[in-house]
């Protein structure tokens, strides 16, 4: 992530907190050598070795992202994520007319490791975990439907496999959709972000429109 893409990202700063619109295909945290990732980047901005990532969007996924600056902040915000006090809501773009209209999924997921994807399975399933997310279809058009969705669990890729499991993969999604191709970008996009200032104690909330090609030509 070059230096002039990180600082055209970010939305808010104060001395505590920084929030971060992540390009899709950036990663937030990289194991591989010579990756410029939001993290590394964020040092480099700072000119400090420590950066609080507080929460991570998948490496294909657009959004928002929030980094902490202090110690302190890194774990208020920790505990807001664990406790669900931090609100992140999702634009989506899925294959299918998703029905009904508004709903809530709940599922029970294993996540393989090794090919780093999750699978639907039984409730009682070995190292199943519950999953829950709420969404509402905001428009259909050419086969596809524009989701608003908002994460009630936290699960790896769990938007992704909710909904492919149902036959609506999201579109540009090599691993839960590949038979439909096209989109290179995955229809993913962390839009809305809330959380309770570490200082201050103030609610705040910050939402984005979606740059991905997935997302051209709605209204969002």
């Amino acid at each position: 992530m070059r230096m002039e893409m990180f600082r055209e990202s970010i939305v808010y700063e104060d001395g505590q907190i920084l929030i971060c619109h992540k390009p899709p295909g950036v990663p937030v945290q990289s194991a591989r050598v010579g990756v410029m990732d939001l993290e590394c980047a964020c040092r480099n901005y700072l000119h400090t070795a420590h950066i609080g990532i507080v929460q991570r969007l998948d490496q294909p996924v657009e959004g928002l992202v929030v980094l902490a600056k202090t110690k302190k902040a890194a774990g208020e915000l920790g505990r807001q994520v664990q406790d669900g006090r931090m609100e992140k809501a999702y634009l989506a773009v899925a294959h299918g007319a998703v029905e009904p209209p508004e709903g809530m999924f709940t599922d029970w997921l294993v996540r393989d490791g090794q090919k780093r994807m999750a699978a639907v399975v039984p409730q009682g399933a070995k190292n199943a975990k519950e999953a829950r997310l709420r969404y509402q279809v905001v428009e259909r058009r050419g086969g596809m439907s524009l989701l608003k969705i908002w994460l009630l669990t936290g699960r790896f890729h769990q938007i992704r496999v909710q909904f492919a499991s149902r036959g609506c993969p999201l579109v540009g999604d090599r691993k839960y959709g590949p038979q439909y191709g096209g989109e290179k970008e995955l229809g993913l996009c962390a839009y809305r972000l809330g959380l309770i200032h570490p200082v201050s104690g103030k609610e705040m909330y910050w939402e984005i429109r979606p740059k991905g090609s997935a997302f051209r030509g709605y209204e969002v």
